[in-house]
C-alpha cells in the first residue's frame, strides 16, 4: 500500500475546514502553528480570527503594545508564545522587511520556531520537501511501522524525522503534512481509534500485532508541583482596588494578577488570615470568597487557589476602579474571578 497516497487521499475526504488551510501566507500559517502548540484547534480557532481580525499583518502585530497581546491571548495559556510571537513580529518587521525566511533552516533562527514550526511554514508556504514530526506523526508513525523508540527519549525526534523523510511526498510535501498530521487528529486517535474503517488497516504493524494502545511508548511525566495561592483582592475607603504586574520569569510574566500570599502548603483560614493582617496595618474586614478551594491545573503545576476580600479603612494610591480591571490581561483563573464577581 502507497502510505503516502493513501493518507493524502484520505484527508481529502476528511479534512475539517480551518481558515489557515486557505492560504500560503506564512505570516497566517506562523499564527496558527503558535497558537496550535498545546492547544486543541476548537480552543484556538476564536483566538485566531480574534488576532487576524486586530492584526491583519504582521507590522500591526509588530507595532501592538505587549499589553494587548497578551490580553488577546489571555486564556489560551503557555503565554511565552505570545511573548515569543510579539518579539518575532517586531525583528521581521524591523530587521527582515516584513518579509518572512523562506526555507526551513533560517525560519528555525527566529525566536519562538523550533523545528516543527519550522517546517509547517517552509511545506505550507513554500512547499519544501521537510516533514512535520509533532505528537500526532510520532503516534501514526509509531503505530503503522511498529516503532517502540520512547517518544520521550533524546532519540526519538531524529529517529522519527528520518522515517518521516522516506515516506513524505516529495511532489506535495505541504498536502502530505496536513494530511499525517490531520490523520493523527481525527483518526489513529490516542485512545480506542476505531481501527475497522481506517484505510491503512490492512498494513499497519500495531494492528497486526494487536500493539495499536500500546504505542507509542512514552514514559510518565514527573509529578506536577503543588502550590498554594491566597490572593487579596483588596479595596479601599472608595472602593478601590490594587493590582500588581508580574516582573519574575516564568508561566505569567507580564500579566497582572492582585497582591498574592503564597504559602508552602496549604494552610488553614486562621492562619491566612494572620498573614493577610501581617500584610496590611488599616485593615477593617477580611472576607474569605469561597470556602472552596480552585484548583487551576498547568503541565508542571497544579495552583491551589483562594481569593480573599480585605477591606481597607484608607485610600489606595492610584487605585482602581474594577470596572477597569478587564483592560488588564490576566491569567485565565483571575479573569474568571473578576468576570464572576461584581462589586
Amino acid at each position: 500500500m502507497n502510505f503516502s497516497k493513501t493518507l493524502t487521499t484520505w484527508y481529502l475526504e476528511n479534512k475539517r475546514d480551518l481558515p489557515w488551510r486557505k492560504t500560503t501566507d506564512p505570516y497566517f500559517i506562523w499564527l496558527s502553528e503558535i497558537m496550535l502548540q498545546q492547544t486543541r484547534v476548537a480552543q484556538g480557532l476564536p483566538y485566531y480570527r480574534a488576532f487576524t481580525k486586530e492584526f491583519p499583518t504582521v507590522l500591526d502585530l509588530a507595532n501592538a503594545s505587549e499589553e494587548k497581546v497578551l490580553k488577546l491571548w489571555q486564556g489560551l495559556g503557555y503565554y511565552s508564545r505570545a511573548r515569543n510571537l510579539h518579539a518575532t513580529a517586531k525583528h521581521i518587521a524591523g530587521n527582515l522587511n516584513e518579509i518572512f525566511p523562506q526555507d526551513y533552516k533560517n525560519l528555525l533562527k527566529l525566536k519562538g520556531i523550533g523545528e516543527y514550526t519550522a517546517a509547517a511554514i517552509a511545506s505550507f508556504s513554500y512547499n519544501e520537501v521537510v516533514p512535520v514530526v509533532d505528537g500526532n506523526v510520532f503516534r501514526v508513525l509509531s503505530r503503522y511501522y511498529n516503532v517502540a523508540t520512547d517518544i520521550t527519549s533524546a532519540k526519538a525526534k531524529k529517529e522519527f524525522t528520518l522515517l518521516a523523510q522516506e515516506v513524505i511526498s516529495k511532489d506535495d510535501p505541504a498536502l502530505f503534512n496536513q494530511a499525517i498530521m490531520e490523520f493523527g487528529a481525527l483518526q489513529c486517535v490516542p485512545k480506542n481509534p476505531n481501527c475497522t474503517i481506517c484505510p491503512l488497516n490492512s498494513s499497519c504493524a500495531a494492528l497486526s500485532l494487536k500493539k495499536v494502545n500500546e504505542l507509542p511508548i512514552k514514559s510518565k511525566k514527573a509529578k506536577a508541583k503543588n502550590r498554594f495561592l491566597n490572593y487579596l483582592f483588596v479595596l479601599d475607603d472608595k472602593n478601590k482596588t490594587t493590582i500588581n504586574q508580574r516582573t519574575a520569569k516564568g508561566i505569567w510574566h507580564n500579566l497582572y494578577e492582585f497582591p498574592l500570599i503564597e504559602t508552602e502548603t496549604l494552610e488553614s483560614e486562621e492562619v491566612v488570615l494572620e498573614l493577610i493582617r501581617n500584610k496590611f496595618d488599616d485593615i477593617s474586614e477580611i472576607i474569605l470568597m469561597e470556602t472552596e478551594t480552585i484548583t487551576h491545573k498547568l503541565t508542571h503545576q497544579h495552583l491551589h487557589i483562594k481569593f480573599w476580600k480585605v477591606n481597607r479603612k484608607t485610600t489606595i494610591e492610584n487605585g482602581l476602579g474594577f470596572e477597569n480591571l478587564n483592560k488588564f490581561p490576566f491569567p485565565i483563573v483571575l479573569h474568571n474571578f473578576i468576570e464572576n464577581n461584581k462589586f
